[in-house]
């Protein structure tokens, strides 16, 4: 069987692909990514026969696609993109005979399952390896704030699931996190954890400290704030970015809690980016004020994933476990 795939990550940005091999003792090869704007393309189908012919007009006859949102009905659609999939179609529009669809948290917990310790650092906790066995719980923000649970048998098996645990309640712990909640309440009924841990959440963190010490807001977007916020050179900005890590800590900590977790792995476009950021944050500290429970979760190791392609690399994993194992 020809174990040749195409991989999809398609976010609320971008849309990258892939070309994948599975060798017959189950490793993933994973090819030269192509990154494409979702704006750029009126749908998934366009973009895909944009690849296609970066690639010559030729694809192999297997997809694994990785979504932004749920995955389950119909219709997928996705939660910051105005694409919609209908996977009653995929084989006959994508001309494929085999193909697995993920949520794309989902697939940054298989990329968590095969990746290897390399591609892994410490951020938080003792300095050890994940436990090869229990629940881990994976965190990311990036245009969204994606989550997912792994859990790992001990002797290489494991399961992997996706959630929506991005949208559970923003739940402030000081008063300054009170009205950045107060700010965008005054815009949305229910304030979800994703309108604050999010790249562009650091456009209402930033306005609300504005609006706290009598500023004129400036009309900044989200990428000009975290390029003055992580190089220091805007004070205010600064600290929007440290109190985005303080925020990203109490979410990440709160997971841990929910979902019984041996261990923490912070994934995500954003997460990357920022890690020199987070290290010298008030994260740490966050995701450990739990209460009574401060001692278990200092206990519990944070990793930081540093794969360049996690979502690419976790939708083949997920591929290949669905259609090899």
């Amino acid at each position: 069987m020809n174990n040749d795939l195409v991989t999809v990550d398609i976010g609320g940005t971008h849309a990258r692909f892939a070309l994948a091999t599975i060798g017959s003792d189950g490793a993933i090869g994973l090819g030269d990514p192509v990154t494409l704007h979702t704006k750029d393309h009126a749908s998934f189908q366009t973009a895909w026969e944009h690849f296609t012919d970066l690639q010559g007009g030729k694809l192999p006859p297997a997809v694994a696609i990785a979504i932004a949102g749920p995955v389950g009905g119909e219709i997928i659609r996705f939660t910051n993109n105005p694409w919609i999939i209908r996977p009653a179609l995929i084989r006959e529009k994508l001309g494929v005979d085999r193909y697995t669809v993920i949520n794309d948290f989902g697939a940054v917990g298989h990329a968590v399952a095969r990746a290897g310790s390399e591609y892994f650092i410490h951020l938080a906790g003792p300095d050890v390896e994940l436990p090869a066995s229990g629940t881990l719980s994976i965190v990311g923000p990036g245009t969204g704030l994606g989550v997912a649970h792994l859990w790992r048998d001990g002797s290489g098996d494991y399961r992997v699931q996706a959630t929506e645990g991005g949208h559970v309640d923003f739940a402030p712990i000081d008063t300054i996190e009170d009205a950045i909640l107060a700010r965008l309440r005054l815009r949305y009924r229910r304030v979800s954890a994703e309108r604050v841990v999010c790249g562009p959440g650091i456009v209402d963190i930033y306005e609300a400290l504005a609006s706290m010490e009598g500023r004129a807001i400036k009309p900044l977007d989200d990428r000009t704030l975290w390029s003055l916020g992580t190089s220091g050179e805007d004070s205010l900005a600064a600290a929007a970015v440290d109190r985005f890590c303080l925020s990203l800590g109490s979410f990440a900590g709160d997971m841990a809690l929910a979902q019984g977790a041996n261990g923490v792995v912070i994934a995500g476009g954003l997460g990357l980016r920022i890690r020199d950021t987070l290290l010298k944050s008030g994260f740490a500290n966050r995701f450990v004020a739990k209460g009574r429970f401060e001692a278990l979760m200092a206990a519990l190791p944070v990793r930081l994933i540093t794969h360049p392609q996690p979502g690419l690399f976790g939708a083949a994993a997920a591929f290949a476990k669905e259609h090899t194992s």
